[in-house]
């Protein structure tokens, strides 16, 4: 673990030459992202996990980020904070508007043997053609649909341009990671990218496992022992599909279904949120072994997010041994069984997502043998075997 720092200023005329790779030396990577670890989110978490990973198989990594003053977390490997500002009516999350000479400098002294992009941000782009003036390889991993963000705050019109955008910052990469083999053909067939390799995600089955379950949890919270609990986790944001979930438990309070809904999870959208489900508990964000409980504590997921690349709460969902109502997209299609895991309804059909909530709210053993299938299902996601397939792409690229 190592914590951010702050380079020095530089002038703008200063040029360090590459240097090549002796071949006794160890692969060094350099990976820029626009949210590294002031924020956690699933796509941060993922990118920390792979640069331990990869800095325990001898890999030398070199991160740079925007960075906070107060971080969620303490990052994994050598972050370099890269100057940026906070966003418009998002202020918790901040955005770099390029590479100062400085930064430059620095990625040159390290003569990185290959580029990770993560974000498709101006950090990035000016990091692709940094890279691409060095001779180094470029890739780029996928976390988040970007552009579906537009239509959730009236500016709908803006994702046709936003995928252009997407276009020109995907073309000519060396490799595109996605989440999914799924996901890759979507992005294919929208004319995003080219070619893909999967980089799926893992779950800490030694933390997330149905043995975590608490009544006693419950009652500090106000949950009767036979109340039937929904589970919503995630930030408090409204691509989350918070609408949603206040239309589908409204629609059980119309028809008389008997419910508790539970909301994991802090975020800008809280009060609005708060408001339109009357009744729910609210724990706030939970982390390590009190957000396992919080998912082996609940009878079920709720996730309505169109958002997502991969859905990692799906993955947690399912090695907690609980059953997922989702919506029918890319982050969750690709692990929601539909009537065997969960059950994939379409993002916009409030009866649909009723219907479903329904079923594992009233048949026990329906949702029982449903959350059985998702700990099946959840066994294969290990992360060292995950990440050791990207670090595996890596090198076959370095090789060509």
């Amino acid at each position: 673990m190592a914590t951010a720092y702050r380079l020095p200023v530089v002038d703008a005329d200063t040029v360090v030459e590459h240097v090549v790779r002796p071949a006794a030396r160890p692969l060094r990577v350099a990976l820029f992202s626009g949210n590294y670890n002031y924020v956690r989110d699933g796509a941060n978490q993922a990118l920390n996990r792979l640069v331990a990973y990869l800095e325990a198989q001898g890999v030398e990594v070199r991160v740079y980020s925007p960075t906070s003053d107060t971080p969620a977390f303490a990052p994994s490997g050598t972050l370099v904070s890269v100057p940026s500002y906070s966003i418009p009516g998002r202020a918790e999350y901040r955005i770099a508007l390029g590479l100062p000479a400085a930064i430059k400098a620095d990625i040159r002294n390290f003569a990185p043997d290959l580029v990770h992009l993560s974000a498709p941000d101006p950090l990035g782009h000016a990091a692709k053609k940094l890279a691409r003036s060095m001779g180094v390889p470029v890739v780029a991993s996928v976390h988040t649909r970007f552009e579906a963000y537009f239509a959730y705050y009236g500016l709908g019109w803006l994702q046709r341009a936003a995928e252009g955008v997407l276009r020109r910052f995907y073309a000519g990469l060396d490799e595109v990671f996605v989440t999914s083999e799924g996901f890759g053909e979507v992005l294919r067939e929208q004319g995003l990218i080219a070619h893909s390799a999967v980089w799926s995600r893992g779950v800490d089955k030694q933390r997330f496992h149905p043995g975590r379950r608490s009544l006693a949890w419950r009652r500090g919270l106000g949950i009767a022992d036979d109340d039937v609990v929904i589970g919503f986790v995630g930030r408090l944001v409204l691509e989350k599909g918070l609408d949603t979930v206040a239309a589908a438990v409204a629609e059980l309070r119309a028809r008389g279904v008997p419910h508790k809904l539970l909301v994991v999870g802090d975020g800008p959208a809280r009060a609005r949120f708060e408001a339109q489900v009357p009744g729910a508990i609210f724990t706030g964000f939970l982390d390590g072994d009190t957000l396992a409980c919080a998912y082996a504590s609940a009878e079920m997921l709720l996730n309505p997010s169109t958002t997502e690349t991969f859905g990692n709460i799906n993955l947690e969902a399912m090695a907690s041994g609980i059953p997922i109502v989702a919506a029918q997209a890319t982050g969750s299609n690709c692990l929601v069984d539909d009537g065997i895991t969960g059950r994939l309804v379409p993002a916009d059909d409030i009866a649909a997502f009723a219907d479903a909530l329904t079923l594992y709210l009233t048949d026990s053993a329906v949702r029982r043998a449903a959350g059985t299938a998702g700990l099946q299902k959840a066994l294969p996601y290990d992360w060292d075997r995950i990440n050791g397939a990207v670090l595996a792409r890596y090198r076959a690229i370095f090789a060509v």
